[in-house]
């Protein structure tokens, strides 16, 4: 519908519902066009050039010959391929599942307990040192954390020496049956601060009448956090797990500096299975299909991922109307 004003002889054309006379609608869409050009050129193209080296062999040199599927069937029987995701599921426990965990008990401490007894200032302390692993350099974290637990004058063994439990002391990462459990525990290290800052973030929006009511009723610190908090900040926890899921789907860096890999490809993950396919075997076209994998499987757990998340928003603003 238009309504048309005249105004000293002019008349104006004006859209019913519009703030904004005659500007194009195609407008907003030239903003999106950066970021959509760059997508293109630095996801989209090089994802496609991979999936095209993947039905080929190629040594990286020399011309890619046709091989279809060949690199995919042989990974169904490549028992590397498949070891390197069971090491994959460590890491999701390890990034995934325990700082949700800890991030959530940690955040509600902090924010119901430390913040009450000793101020908004302490607790912003303590959430900044729990978040600094996120911001330091993996390279440098593994390094210092190579030092830790180096097997001959590694902190970590030291200490153990020094209260009396030698016999504990271990080659931590040289070990196979230790080198998985211990780039896990650095994961948990240095994952743990953004669960903790998402969940610190969502506790401002939970009403704290609810908590009041409880505590009034004498209900514990334990049920409050179980039966008011926990529901309230559903949505987060539901994105820190997407999340933190994928970044253990796709982690390089650290079992680069800590591991590469071995010994013997105890902490063998996908990427870095890749990886070392791609550059060290020089096998181009079959640490294509890996890497291409990798993505699917990515792709189709944030898929998946975020429909739940919306059939769960959807049923609670339902609910609530």
């Amino acid at each position: 519908m238009t309504v048309t004003a005249a105004r000293g002889g002019r008349a104006t054309g004006l859209k019913a519902g519009s703030g904004h006379p005659g500007r194009p609608h195609t407008s907003y869409a030239l903003f999106l066009l950066p970021g959509v050009l760059a997508f293109t050129a630095v996801v989209v193209v090089p994802f496609l050039m991979n999936t095209g080296i993947s039905f080929t062999n190629w040594q990286g040199v020399g011309t890619p010959s046709w091989t279809g599927l060949a690199n995919y069937r042989a990974l169904v029987d490549d028992s590397e391929f498949w070891a390197s995701f069971r090491h994959s599921l460590f890491m999701v426990l390890a990034m995934a599942v325990v700082p949700t965990a800890l991030g959530l008990v940690l955040a509600s401490a902090l924010f119901d307990y430390i913040g009450r007894h000793f101020g908004s200032r302490i607790v912003a302390v303590l959430r900044a040192c729990y978040y600094l692993p996120q911001v330091l350099p993996i390279a440098v974290a593994g390094i210092v954390w190579s030092w830790i637990l180096a097997p001959d004058d590694g902190s970590l063994n030291a200490l153990l020496k020094a209260v009396g439990l030698g016999s504990w002391q271990r080659d931590w990462l040289g070990d196979p049956d230790f080198a998985l459990y211990s780039v896990m525990g650095v994961m948990v290290w240095v994952q743990l601060g953004f669960p903790l800052v998402v969940f610190m973030a969502g506790l401002q929006r939970v009403d704290p009448g609810l908590h009041e009511a409880a505590e009034l009723d004498g209900a514990s610190w334990w049920r409050r956090f179980w039966h008011i908090t926990l529901p309230q900040i559903r949505p987060e926890i539901s994105v820190v797990l997407l999340w933190c899921t994928i970044a253990a789907l796709k982690v390089f860096g650290a079992v680069y500096v800590l591991t590469k890999g071995g010994p013997g490809g105890a902490t063998d993950v996908p990427s870095y299975f890749s990886f070392a396919t791609f550059f060290e075997k020089t096998q181009v076209g079959y640490g294509a299909a890996v890497s291409t994998v990798l993505t699917a499987i990515v792709l189709a757990l944030a898929l998946v991922g975020l429909r739940f998340q919306t059939r769960a928003e959807d049923a609670e603003e339902g609910v609530r109307a």
